[in-house]
């Protein structure tokens, strides 16, 4: 079955607003809010999981340039600990969404929770892949925390950050078994808890 078109709300400025990183064990959860400029179409915007990295590196670029106004939100392990997940991305979104330098009259949440907003809000089970404006948002959020993965990965070579992105595979089980860990991983998620002998 083919996913139905999104049928847009009535409104002038609609902000997309996706998250990256809710699944990984280490680092925080980026969130962006997209409001894109309808004279400056972007062409090939989907889900960042479907893209290429050099593909979403160039869209990237585009957002940044093209769009309205953007913003990109957190929130650090500590918070995501200490709020727990749902809690800690809700925060991130509020924060890429009041970091626009544009006030949007509608927001558009991939998945199916809203946060708490200062404007109408709506959520979209699979946003990512039917509305341009929460596409745009899902390729700078993942572009981000890609890198910063990166950096991590440069800085903890042990680990092999730059390849599971922090998510729990073999490859990060083990090194977590292996070297223990860092000040970054979630202590309250169940893999890294074992790894430190508090489950």
């Amino acid at each position: 079955m083919t996913e139905q078109p999104f049928v847009y709300p009535d409104a002038n400025v609609i902000a997309g607003v996706d998250e990256v990183g809710r699944g990984p064990l280490v680092g925080a959860v980026v969130t962006a809010a997209v409001i894109l400029d309808p004279n400056q179409p972007i062409v090939g915007l989907t889900d960042s999981k479907k893209l290429s990295e050099k593909k979403r590196l160039a869209l990237y670029d585009q957002i940044k340039q093209k769009a309205l106004s953007w913003s990109v939100g957190r929130a650090e392990p500590d918070e995501i600990d200490a709020l727990n997940i749902l809690h800690a991305t809700m925060l991130a979104m509020q924060r890429a969404v009041n970091g626009l330098s544009v006030t949007p009259d509608y927001a558009l949440i991939d998945g199916n929770r809203v946060p708490d907003l200062p404007m109408p809000a709506q959520a979209v089970v699979k946003g990512d892949l039917r509305v341009a404006e929460i596409s745009a948002a899902s390729i700078l959020a993942k572009v981000d925390r890609d890198h910063e993965m990166a950096l991590l990965d440069a800085a903890y070579p042990g680990y092999g950050f730059a390849q599971h992105k922090g998510y729990p595979t073999k490859v990060h089980m083990a090194a977590l078994a292996e070297h223990g860990a860092l000040p970054m991983h979630r202590k309250s998620f169940k893999a890294v808890k074992r790894a430190l002998g508090i489950d």
